[in-house]
């Protein structure tokens, strides 16, 4: 990478919702200076200057692209470090800014939950980033950082125990506070439609092994959880996580990509819990149903269009009192190879889908440009990109806890 470029960050899409809390968060934690200097970007000079009165510093910079203009994404890139885009669905508008950073040496972040564009990038690019000393880095925010870094952070303490990995996590969600982002419910919807239309799509979608290397496309975990389960461990019941089917598979790349530490047979699952007895179990049936409806309703129907209508769209968000009052608590139950149990926690400060995911985007851009992360580059995930840098700084800045009982 050169480190004799203008900016250390550009945030790409600037003027939409998260990417204001990006450049506010980028802001306030650190300025505008000598010690980090970054950027604002979109397509739109006059939403940008509007923007930049309410978040950011007078003198931030503008940088004008479009998503589909690749002259202008290759100069953008080739000021920064770094770029951190929050312009989604990427697999609409993200494909491009790949190909300029990939092509000019420029790590990348996104907040991508999207299992067919990620699999593209990695088939397309994995071995050109690699040679290019360069990282690419989905999933940055809510979904994977907490599944991926919590995993990381479990193993190391495994290790550490035992002298071997754990041989089994299961992460359940046990509260959460927080509106689902509208950038990944678009997200999910474009996924969905695209895997729908083509079957060799959809096996993609479903393997829990999808994001591996071609060589490594099978392993003992099974589908994601579908229905309603009791699980004995965490003595609550169970049902199906939306985010479950990309931080799973993500979890298992950073397995594969860093030569199985965790071992081959090692298995992950995840699965929000809805509490004991009579009144967890129905709940859990209930939000199944939910869910169901949610995710499986087909494009068109009055079914789809209630739910469109009652879901953030791209560019919303919960106001600053919701964002602040929000939080999640996860627990990892933890299977040693010599036989005990422990449990991992990791808990975030704020909404998942905004507030926190902001933070953790932001925290990763400045990690990339600034600190000595692991000598691993290509399509790679948050913890084989950054490993214990970012996990210092995820808890010392960005509202996260990593932590066991």
């Amino acid at each position: 990478m050169n480190n004799n470029r203008k900016y250390d960050i550009i945030v790409w899409g600037a003027t939409g919702f998260t990417g204001r809390l990006v450049c506010e968060y980028l802001q306030q934690q650190y300025g505008n200076h000598e010690s980090i200097s970054w950027a604002m970007a979109g397509r739109n000079e006059a939403k940008l200057k509007d923007i930049r009165s309410q978040v950011a510093d007078d003198n931030t910079p503008l940088i004008l692209a479009d998503s589909h203009d690749m002259t202008s994404l290759q100069k953008m890139v080739r000021q920064t470090k770094v770029v951190l885009t929050t312009v989604g669905p990427y697999g609409k508008y993200g494909s491009l800014l790949v190909d300029a950073c990939v092509e000019n040496g420029t790590h990348y972040c996104d907040l991508a939950g999207e299992v067919l564009f990620m699999r593209d990038t990695i088939d397309k690019h994995h071995q050109a980033a690699i040679n290019n000393k360069t990282k690419i880095v989905h999933t940055c925010g809510f979904d994977s950082i907490p599944s991926d870094m919590g995993v990381y952070f479990i193993q190391k303490e495994a290790l550490e125990r035992t002298g071997s990995p754990a041989s089994q996590i299961k992460m359940f969600v046990k509260v959460m506070k927080g509106e689902m982002s509208g950038g990944t419910y678009a997200s999910l919807n474009d996924t969905l439609a695209k895997a729908q239309a083509n079957k060799s799509l959809y096996k993609t979608l479903t393997n829990p092994y999808g994001l591996n290397p071609m060589e490594h496309l099978s392993g003992p975990d099974r589908k994601d959880l579908q229905g309603v389960k009791y699980d004995d461990d965490a003595k609550s019941w169970l049902f199906p996580f939306i985010m479950a089917s990309i931080n799973t598979r993500v979890v298992r790349r950073s397995n594969a990509l860093a030569g199985f530490p965790y071992g081959k047979d090692f298995r992950y699952e995840e699965a929000m819990m809805s509490g004991d007895g009579i009144s967890g179990r129905i709940k859990a049936i209930r939000n199944t149903a939910i869910l169901g409806t949610m995710m499986l309703s087909k494009p068109g129907s009055l079914v789809k269009k209630v739910v469109d209508r009652v879901l953030p769209k791209p560019g919303e968000g919960p106001d600053k009192e919701k964002r602040e009052s929000g939080f999640y608590n996860m627990r990892f139950y933890t299977a040693l190879s010599n036989g005990d149990k422990i449990l991992g926690k990791v808990t975030g400060d704020r909404d998942p889908g905004y507030g926190s995911t902001s933070k953790m985007l932001a925290e990763c851009g400045v990690c990339l440009a600034k600190d000595q992360t692991p000598d691993e580059y290509g399509v790679i995930t948050p913890s084989v990109a950054m490993g214990d840098a970012l996990l210092v700084r995820l808890q010392q800045n960005a509202g996260l806890t990593f932590s066991i009982e």
